[in-house]
């Protein structure tokens, strides 16, 4: 019975994805990390993201009634230009990049998909935008870690890139023992005069 309650939600957040040029660049830069940090619970590559909402645990038939919307904004707006650079932590245990480029129409186009999500009746955590991607997490018995990694990207400044899509991802993909990797429901294009 409980894996059918499961079954019957999906774990969902809206997000960009930086091209895979722009993560292979910033994963050279985190080499040394890598090499010093080895406790470190390393996001993978493929699944970095920047997260423009975090809608949580939703039924499948609200993820359903997200999409056309979703296609239809993305459609009216255009590509935003977009950089990786810096570093930082939450927490002294998150470790993560900072955004450069248009970050404020990083902070419209998040506000527009906010917006659509709430009037369409989904709940979800209303917490203020930080423009990130997340790298890792530290262990409990080893936080000054992401402190320390975040000390070495400081001065980290990728180059910039252009943000096309607007994803809707699954983070629940494969439950089960081991770490939850993101895959995209959905993508759609921003289609919109520049």
């Amino acid at each position: 019975m409980n894996e059918r309650i499961q079954d019957a939600t999906i774990r969902v957040f809206i997000a960009l994805a930086p091209p895979d040029d722009a993560k292979e660049e910033l994963a050279r830069a985190l080499r040394p990390a890598y090499d010093a940090y080895p406790r470190m619970r390393w996001n993978r590559i493929e699944d970095w993201h920047i997260t423009l909402v975090f809608l949580g645990e939703l039924p499948r038939p609200a993820v359903a009634l997200l999409r056309p919307a979703l296609a239809e904004l993305a459609g009216s707006r255009h590509p935003l230009h977009l950089s990786l650079r810096g570093g930082g932590h939450f927490d002294e245990r998150v470790l993560w990049t900072g955004i450069g480029g248009d970050v404020e129409g990083l902070r419209l186009l998040a506000g527009e998909v906010r917006a659509l999500v709430k009037e369409h009746g989904v709940a979800f955590p209303d917490r203020p935008l930080n423009p990130h991607l997340t790298l890792a997490r530290s262990r409990r018995d080893d936080a000054s870690s992401a402190v320390r990694a975040a000390a070495g990207l400081s001065g980290f400044t990728g180059r910039t890139w252009w943000a096309e899509r607007l994803h809707l991802v699954g983070s629940n993909f494969g439950r089960g023992p081991g770490p939850i990797h993101y895959r995209d429901i959905e993508a759609w294009p921003f289609s919109g005069a520049s």
